[in-house]
């Protein structure tokens, strides 16, 4: 697996909408929480306290998350309507496939694994599905290796 990631445009600013929350209003409401639980006194079994400072350390911990991700990660620009269909299956892009055997497509968007969602069409550029689809060009058949066995697919459309 690749150290670099990717964020689609879309997925950068979603990121960064949690971030703001979690800085300019978690932060402070938690701040207040662990203040009133140590003015309650006797801090060693002061459930609300131990409580509140659990809480603190997830929530710096994905604050720094955030922070780092959106200061590292690759934005992948939506191309628009204009620049035509891609050439072969990128991160960004939308892909529909179509099993051997099955008589429905299916459509995912490739982003990074960051922002990836399979119940709402988007797949890691780093999954099995993702890697097996990257690079590949319009009427390819991909093997997709699965914990059921591997999977042929055909890709019908790539698309911004």
């Amino acid at each position: 697996m690749s150290d670099e990631q990717f964020l689609t445009a879309e997925g950068a600013e979603e990121l960064r909408k949690e971030l703001e929350h979690l800085v300019n209003e978690r932060r402070p409401a938690l701040a207040r929480q662990l203040k009133e639980a140590i003015s309650q006194g006797d801090l060693s079994e002061n459930a609300d306290y131990h409580d509140a400072k659990e809480q603190q350390g997830f929530l710096e911990g994905r604050i720094l998350y955030l922070e780092n991700l959106l200061t590292s990660a690759k934005i992948i620009e939506d191309t628009g309507d204009n620049a035509g269909a891609p050439k072969e299956v990128v991160v960004g892009c939308e892909v529909t496939i179509q099993g051997e055997d099955e008589d429905e497509p299916e459509t995912y968007r490739i982003v990074g694994a960051a922002e990836a969602d399979p119940r709402n069409g988007k797949i890691s550029n780093e999954s099995p599905m993702g890697a097996a689809l990257l690079g590949q060009r319009k009427g390819a058949k991909v093997a997709v290796e699965t914990p059921g066995g591997e999977w042929i697919v055909k890709i019908k459309t790539i698309a911004w």
